[in-house]
């Protein structure tokens, strides 16, 4: 069985389809799918999910690409929302210098916000890092993240920085990346970071795997992110299927 650690079945592009989507994703063991929410939207429609799922958690909380459009009124909403049984973190959260819609100060101060949100509820926090791996890792030894610890999603950093971040009480997530070719440091991190310290995710519909690249991904695929780290530590798929879906059940006490 495989745990989808990070999935936006609250997409847009599953509107037409998600059932199928959704059925595929069972048909290939894909057994439970954390869906993440980080906008009104995306929240709401990740909150039905639950409801109709069985096997579909949800993580909620708010994009740094968003930020500037972000209220105390919805971090009380979410605050509110996280109650629901099915809420299994906060986020994703965190920081992202590559798109210039929100400034970096008021992502961070957003970013502050959820680390201090997820310590309160006591739930583990998502991070999403793009072109800001300095200032992330600092926010989060500045706030003692650790407290919770959490989920570096879709990890696309040094084995260094995975270390430091797994001294934070913080998971290892890899996605699609790893499986492409010229993906240096995600199979860097596949092979030398503990498998006790790492997940697996598609981050549909974005990122899809080798040979899937540049189409819409899917939860279906995460096996072929199990299939790439499988090969690059010398073990058998249902090796990293069973580890990693430990980890995911640990990290969101989600309990089967």
């Amino acid at each position: 069985m495989f745990i989808d650690t990070h999935v936006h079945l609250n997409a847009d592009q599953y509107e037409e389809d998600v059932k199928e989507v959704i059925q595929r994703a069972l048909d290939a063991k894909v057994e439970k799918m954390v869906v993440v929410g980080f906008d009104r939207k995306t929240i709401e429609k990740a909150m039905e999910l639950t409801e109709q799922y069985p096997f579909i958690y949800a993580v909620i909380g708010w994009h740094p690409v968003d930020a500037i459009d972000c209220t105390e009124e919805d971090l009380k909403w979410i605050e509110s929302l996280a109650s629901h049984p099915k809420v299994v973190g906060i986020g994703e959260t965190g920081l992202d210098y590559y798109w210039d819609k929100s400034p970096k100060d008021i992502q961070q101060e957003l970013f502050r916000k959820q680390i201090k949100l997820a310590q309160k509820l006591d739930l583990p926090i998502i991070i999403h890092n793009r072109d800001a791996t300095a200032d992330v890792v600092r926010i989060l030894q500045e706030e003692h993240a650790e407290k919770t610890g959490g989920i570096m999603h879709c990890f696309g950093g040094s084995v260094e920085t995975a270390k430091i971040c797994i001294g934070m009480n913080f998971m290892i997530s890899l996605g699609g990346p790893v499986t492409f070719k010229n993906a240096k440091m995600p199979k860097q991190v596949a092979e030398e970071i503990s498998l006790d310290h790492l997940l697996i995710e598609t981050d549909a519909p974005y990122l899809a795997p080798h040979p899937y690249r540049g189409k819409r991904n899917e939860p279906s695929l995460v096996p072929l992110v199990a299939e790439e780290i499988a090969r690059l530590k010398g073990l058998s798929v249902n090796e990293i299927a069973k580890k990693t879906t430990e980890n995911a059940l640990k990290i969101f006490r989600i309990n089967e």
